[in-house]
Formats: structure tokens, C-alpha cells, sequence
């Protein structure tokens, strides 16, 4: 390859993600090794990551993206959320998959190790879980697990197993429901309570990216 940027650009940025994984397929027939492999000898900085993101397959995008926001931590890093609350229960565990494949580790350990405080125990179930994804919900579960949030909230216990067991394993319908309930029953929304509690506003983050549509 040398450093020849253009013709890499030329090969790669004009391909769809089938191409582009026949292309890794022939490269490793052909030479014995990884594209990927060869790309990270070859090419460096910004560039270098453009194109292994580019040239990697989603999961394998995920795994690499989540590696650098454990690395990068701050409460405020929506990363590892989003990739959490917005991929499929499937689309997560073949990023857990592909993380365990290229970092010999798994992506728990290493958010269990970056991550601090209350919003570790989060973040662990959070990248652990595999959440239905379907459209159904149970309006008595719903009342029932808003009145449990209420609690917690209003107590400041945001450690506590029950609230994160709410956030972490029910699916977004589950929890949209759930939310709506906490809103018309206790007349505030629940990303509105303690707007100034900066550990709440932590989870809030999260909140609004595990409910949006």
C-alpha cells in the first residue's frame, strides 16, 4: 500500500458495506492476513481510524467505538449508551461478540473497570443485557414499576437493585410506558426530578437515549 491515501480512498469510500466485506474476504484469501491488519500497519491518525470504521462491519464498529469510549470516560459520554439502548438485543451481543474477538476481553470487564461509582452497576447490566425487543407492554407492570422509581428517586437511592433492574431490562416499550405513567401519575416528568443532582442527571442522559424512537 505505502501511503498512498488516494488510491485507498478510491478502493474503499466508493464501496457499500457488501463490497467492502468481499473485498476483506479476497484481501484475506489472497495475502493471509486481515485488511484490517494491514490498514492499522499501514496508515495512522485520523485518517487511519476513518478508514477502519469505514472498512469494519457494524459490529465490528461498535466493538472498536465502545473500546475508546472506556478508555475516554466521563459521565457525560453517550457512546456507550447509544450503542447499548439504540442497537437490537442481537445487533449487541455481535458487538459484545466481536469485542471479545479483537480485544481478548470482554466489553463488561472493561466498562466494570473504566466506569466509577453508581452508574458503573448501570452501564455493566446495561452492555450485559439482552432486552426484548418488541412492541408489547404490560400496562400493570408499568403503574407498578413507576410507583418503584418514585421511591427511589425521591429517596436518592439510585444504586438501589430495583431501579436498575427498571432501566436495564425492559424493553424501550416497557420503559416508555413506565415513564408516561411516572409523568401523568406524579405530575413531573422523570427526567425533570433533580435537576441538580449531577449523579441524576447522569442517569437522565441515559433515560433519554434509552427512550427515544
Amino acid at each position: 500500500w505505502g501511503t498512498n491515501e488516494k488510491l485507498i480512498i478510491s478502493i474503499l469510500a466508493h464501496r457499500n458495506a457488501a463490497q467492502r466485506n468481499l473485498i476483506r474476504k479476497t484481501y484475506a484469501e489472497t495475502y493471509g492476513e486481515d485488511l484490517l491488519k494491514s490498514l492499522e500497519k499501514e496508515l495512522s491518525n485520523d485518517f487511519e481510524r476513518a478508514i477502519l470504521l469505514w472498512t469494519m462491519d457494524p459490529a465490528e464498529r461498535d466493538a472498536f467505538l465502545a473500546n475508546e469510549a472506556t478508555k475516554r470516560w466521563t459521565s457525560s459520554n453517550r457512546v456507550l449508551m447509544e450503542i447499548a439502548c439504540t442497537r437490537s438485543s442481537h445487533e449487541l451481543l455481535l458487538a459484545r461478540q466481536a469485542y471479545h474477538s479483537h480485544f481478548k476481553k470482554s466489553l463488561e470487564e472493561d466498562v466494570a473497570f473504566h466506569t466509577t461509582g453508581d452508574f458503573r452497576k448501570l452501564l455493566v447490566l446495561l452492555v450485559s443485557s439482552y432486552r426484548y425487543d418488541g412492541p408489547e407492554v404490560n400496562m400493570t407492570l408499568a403503574k407498578s414499576e413507576a410507583k418503584i422509581l418514585r421511591k427511589h428517586i425521591s429517596e436518592k437511592e439510585y444504586s438501589h437493585d430495583d431501579f436498575i433492574r427498571i432501566l436495564t431490562t425492559r424493553s424501550k416499550a416497557q420503559l416508555n410506558a413506565t415513564l408516561n405513567h411516572y409523568n401523568n401519575e406524579f405530575g413531573t416528568a422523570i427526567t425533570k426530578v433533580h435537576p441538580y443532582d449531577p449523579w441524576y442527571q447522569s442517569y437522565v442522559l441515559y433515560i433519554n437515549v434509552a427512550t427515544q424512537k
